[in-house]
Formats: structure tokens, C-alpha cells, sequence
């Protein structure tokens, strides 16, 4: 075994630039949506609930992602605003997990992104009650032929959808080691800088 280990050399000190040129190898690497993280959020009582989305911007402020705000995940982020991700990509053998608390993004960001969404996705935005009941597909489909018909090919952001942020005060890099030796590090926000740690696999 070679404990010479550069691991932890090769991440670095900032976590965010680390997931970034893994997502980009992500991408380099044919991985059909790397975007794509399970999201746990929880009500305000701390029952948990995950779902996929598509994580759409990630700077350093933090990882952003575009939902309808009176979904099931919009309602529990409004009671309880913290957050994780976990982003998984197997053919590279590697994840990540970010957690931390989260913010609305402000609606010009909002709508800048909405405006780049093919036409049936912002219509179909308009159109679905997101984590409500439905009698059955077809009133989905009425209810989206309704608001072709009333906005056309250009609607606007609805006011009731738009982007959220975490921010992460913890980001977790894991990769696949042999003989379950995975390599795992954990970065924690001290102040204005990130302090890592590497864990037990």
C-alpha cells in the first residue's frame, strides 16, 4: 500500500474550486448531467425528505438550484432552511456532499435563468401544482394547454418559482480506494477560510 498519499495535496484548500474541476471531469468524462445531486431538506419538525434536482450555477457562493417555491421542498426550505447535497458520479468512482444553510436567490437571477429554459419548460412551470394532487394526467396536460393558450411562447417567471442557494459550510470530497481504502476528506468553514480534515472511510 502507498502512503504517500497526495490526496488531500491534490484537493487543496478551497473545496469549492476542488468540486469544480471534478465536475468538469465529471463532464470531460461523457457523464450524462453531472448537475445532478440528491437534495435532503427537512420540515420544521426534522422529518426528512430527498429528491434529484439540478444543481444549475455553482460559484462561491455556494451551489444554486430552480424549483416552484410551493412544492414540497419549497415549503420545507421556508420553514427550515438548511440543507445537503449529494452529488454521485460512479464512473468516476467519486461524491460529494455539500450541506449548509439556504437563501432565496433575488428574482432578477430568477428570471435571467427562467428566460434561458426552452418554451415547454417555462409553460410546463406555469402550468404544474407542483407536490399537489392531480385526478390524473389528462387534467395536467388541460391545465397546461390552459396556459399555452393564455401566455404563448414567451411566459414570464411565474411568481411563485425561482432559484434557492446553499451556501455550504461543509463540503465532503470522497473517492474509491481499493480494498474499501477510500480516500475522504471533509472541509469546514472556519471564519473566512475552509479547514479540511481527512476521515475514516
Amino acid at each position: 500500500m502507498n502512503s504517500d498519499h497526495t490526496f488531500e495535496q491534490d484537493l487543496g484548500d478551497n473545496p469549492l474550486a476542488a468540486f469544480s474541476h471534478w465536475f468538469a471531469e465529471a463532464g470531460e468524462a461523457g457523464i450524462a448531467f453531472p448537475e445532478a445531486a440528491a437534495l435532503a431538506t427537512a420540515t420544521a419538525a426534522g422529518r426528512p425528505s430527498v429528491r434529484m434536482v439540478l444543481v444549475k450555477s455553482m460559484d462561491e457562493r455556494g451551489f444554486g438550484f430552480f424549483t416552484n417555491r410551493e412544492s414540497r421542498k419549497g415549503g420545507e426550505l421556508a420553514a427550515n432552511p438548511w440543507a445537503a447535497l449529494l452529488f454521485h458520479w460512479p464512473e468516476l468512482r467519486r461524491q460529494v456532499r455539500a450541506e449548509g444553510p439556504v437563501e432565496p436567490m433575488d428574482e432578477d437571477e430568477s428570471a435571467a435563468y427562467f428566460a434561458s429554459r426552452p418554451v415547454g419548460s417555462r409553460l410546463a412551470a406555469w402550468a404544474s401544482p407542483q407536490s399537489r394532487p392531480l385526478a390524473d394526467r389528462a387534467e395536467l396536460e388541460r391545465l397546461y394547454a390552459e396556459v399555452e393558450a393564455r401566455l404563448g411562447d414567451d411566459p414570464a417567471l411565474p411568481p411563485f418559482w425561482g432559484g434557492f442557494r446553499l451556501v455550504p459550510d461543509a463540503i465532503e470530497l470522497w473517492q474509491h480506494g481499493e480494498d474499501r481504502l477510500h480516500d475522504r476528506v471533509r472541509f469546514e468553514r472556519d471564519g473566512g477560510r475552509w479547514r479540511g480534515e481527512r476521515l475514516g472511510p
